[in-house]
């Protein structure tokens, strides 16, 4: 993660307010790209975060080279990589016992009660139909059928949390000498 920042050209800003200027990284730059690819889904495939994937093992993995894990963070709108990245599994047993004070704690403790209106289904054709919930208080929750109901325990949670950030879209590697090309003109201007 540390090439991250480095295509971005920096600026002189008063960060603080007080007529010192620092200098500073232009991350606002990164939003032109981000445009650009959003609007052509063709250039991504899949991908599903393994436990101990980074951006730059991914790089290498995919670009052969760890510098462009920028690319696969401003791909998936990553700003943060401690928070919008997926925790492996022992920071997240970490995150969970600073969180909630123990594993046994979250998983004890209702976080919220679901209506589950909608079933997963997979269809005759092979198309598949998401499950779908709402969330209810506990008076309503009582009031359901048991198949159609669930009690979503803080550590459920932040697991589900978690895992949502596993899918990221990885560019196609066909398009990252001219993706890099472009970022070089954009951060140039």
């Amino acid at each position: 993660m540390s090439f991250y920042f480095t295509p971005f050209p920096t600026v002189n800003y008063d960060v603080k307010k007080n007529g010192r200027f620092e200098e500073v990284t232009n991350i606002t730059l990164r939003f032109k790209i981000q445009d650009m690819l959003r609007s052509r889904a063709s250039l991504f495939h899949e991908h599903s975060i393994q436990d101990g994937e980074r951006p730059d093992v991914l790089a290498f993995k995919y670009y052969d080279d760890p510098t462009l894990d920028w690319v696969i963070m401003m791909a998936n709108l990553v700003i943060d990589p401690h928070f919008d990245w997926p925790l492996e599994y022992a920071s997240f047993t970490n995150f969970i016992k600073e969180k909630y004070g123990s594993v046994s704690t979250a998983q004890g403790t209702v976080h919220h009660y679901e209506w589950i209106y909608q079933a997963h289904q997979v269809l005759y054709d092979g198309t598949v139909v998401p499950e779908k919930t709402y969330q209810v208080d506990l008076t309503t929750y009582n009031t359901l059928a048991a198949a159609d109901r669930r009690i979503k325990y803080d550590y459920d949670y932040e697991t589900d949390l978690n895992d949502a950030k596993r899918s990221i879209k990885i560019i196609d590697s066909k398009y990252i000498t001219r993706l890099t090309q472009l970022a070089d003109g954009i951060f140039d201007t």
